[in-house]
C-alpha cells in the first residue's frame, strides 16, 4: 500500500478493525464471516469431487483435491490481509475508502457529491454486530461501500458524512 498511502498524505487513516489489546490472536469478524464463507465453498468443491471421482470410479481423479487445497490455503492469507488493508479516511473536501492487498484500490467521494449514507445490516452482519455504509451519488461511478465497520463507527460515520455533505452542498 505504499504507493496508496501517499496519494493523500495529509489524512489520518482509519482501519474498520476494532482495537483490541492482542491483536496478533484476535481474527476480526469480517475477516472470520468471509473466511468462513469461502471454506464452506472449498469443502462444497471437495464434496462435488468426491461425487465425481466415485461415479466415474477414476481412482487417479483425486489428485483434483488439492485445487480447493490450494484455494483454501490461499483464503487463510488473503481474506485477512484483505480486512486489514480495508481502510477509510474523512479528508478535507473529499471521504477516501482504500482497499487491496493483491489488486489496491482508492476510492474518493467528494462530500458535495453524496446524496445519502446507508447503513446495511442483514441477520448475520446485526449478529456479529458489524455493518456497511454504502455511500449514494447522482453518478453511479462514484458510488462507494465500506464493510466491516463496527454499528456505532457506521453511526457516527454517517452522522459526519451527512453533515459534511450538506455543508459542502450549501457551500459552507
Amino acid at each position: 500500500m505504499q504507493e496508496l498511502k501517499h496519494v493523500i498524505p495529509s489524512v489520518q487513516w482509519t482501519s474498520c478493525l476494532p482495537q483490541v489489546s492482542n491483536s496478533s490472536t484476535y481474527l476480526p469478524t469480517l475477516a472470520a464471516l468471509r473466511l468462513g464463507n469461502a471454506l464452506a465453498l472449498c469443502g462444497a468443491l471437495c464434496g462435488m469431487i468426491s461425487a465425481l471421482v466415485l461415479i466415474v470410479d477414476i481412482a487417479a481423479l483425486w489428485w483434483l483435491m488439492l485445487v480447493p487445497a490450494v484455494i483454501a490455503l490461499l483464503c487463510l492469507w488473503l481474506i485477512p490481509a484483505q480486512v486489514r488493508a480495508l481502510r477509510y479516511a474523512l479528508a478535507e473536501t473529499d471521504f477516501v475508502i482504500r482497499r487491496g492487498v493483491i489488486n489496491r484500490s482508492l476510492t474518493m467521494v467528494p462530500y458535495g457529491r453524496i446524496q445519502y449514507v446507508d447503513i446495511h445490516q442483514g441477520p448475520v452482519l446485526r449478529f456479529m454486530g458489524i455493518a456497511t455504509i454504502k455511500l449514494s451519488t447522482a453518478s453511479a461511478q462514484t458510488d462507494a461501500t465500506l464493510s466491516g465497520v463496527s454499528v456505532a463507527d457506521a453511526v457516527g460515520l454517517r452522522d459526519v458524512l451527512a453533515e459534511r455533505g450538506s455543508a459542502e452542498l450549501m457551500g459552507l
